[in-house]
């Protein structure tokens, strides 16, 4: 079996699809737990917030059966640190973007793991999607066209992360704006 470092493009696609499922109950938990373990083997003064995000935080959508954490990092040093911590945190670094990194823990030669998590470092007040996720649960509305959206773009792209991510960026801009309005930058 190979490895998924050696697995190509094509592979990675067909082996983790873009799958949904109806809201469950059990995410807030997974979180609840994922965090204690990392804040066990983190140093605690390098971390600002570590926070439950993504449409498995929102109440009552459907969403990929994967719990988006948003660590944020209390100074470029700490953001550093971190980054070359999580590996050890068993963590497989995605990608690293000026001070924006991705890793993910679930992920697995088999495919995905009773629970997989994704996490993305940034540096303190680098929050969008805390905003999205706050404004979407204020207005159940927004969130179930935000639900309706996602659903439509399932099976156009299964197979296709990145085209599913994209195709969804123009209503989370939108709604992030409008959360950092309504919020006037609290977070």
């Amino acid at each position: 079996m190979k490895a998924l470092e050696e697995m190509t493009a094509d592979e990675l696609a067909a082996l983790f699809p873009i799958i949904l499922v109806p809201h469950q109950d059990a995410w807030q938990g997974w979180f609840m737990r994922e965090s204690a373990r990392l804040r066990a083997r983190l140093p605690l003064e390098q971390i600002y917030q570590l926070t439950h995000v993504g449409s498995t935080a929102i109440e009552g959508i459907w969403a990929k059966p994967t719990v988006d954490m948003l660590l944020e990092a209390t100074d470029e040093a700490a953001f550093l640190s971190l980054a070359a911590r999580l590996p050890d945190c068993g963590y497989i670094h995605m990608r690293h973007e000026r001070e924006r990194a991705s890793f993910n823990r679930g992920y697995t030669p088999q495919g995905f793991a009773p629970e997989v998590f994704h996490l993305h470092l940034r540096l303190r007040g680098d929050a969008d999607e805390v905003y999205f996720r706050d404004y979407l649960n204020l207005h159940p509305e927004l969130a179930k066209e935000y639900e309706r959206l996602k659903l439509s773009l399932w099976r156009p792209f299964e197979h296709d992360r990145d085209g599913y991510t994209a195709a969804k960026g123009e209503f989370v801009r939108r709604i992030t704006e409008q959360a950092k309005r309504y919020f006037q930058g609290e977070f």
